[in-house]
């Protein structure tokens, strides 16, 4: 025997939270957040500190002891 068919809108909250929670899937392997490269030409504060840091651990100052 068929269930009668009863629209989405008068179903109750429960029933309407069991159908959207079984519709719902995840993502999987695929990750949704939009990738966007850097734009090489701008102005990158971290990207100066972080060549800072290298040399000084290779022992090159840029300070000057007078």
């Amino acid at each position: 025997m068929m269930e009668k068919f009863i629209p989405f809108e008068k179903l109750s909250k429960k029933k309407q939270k069991e159908w959207n929670s079984a519709k719902r899937s995840t993502w999987g392997v695929t990750n949704p957040v939009t990738k966007r490269t850097k734009n090489l030409k701008a102005y990158d504060r971290k990207k100066l500190r972080s060549q800072d840091r290298k040399s000084f651990e290779n022992g090159v100052s840029f300070f000057v002891y007078t």
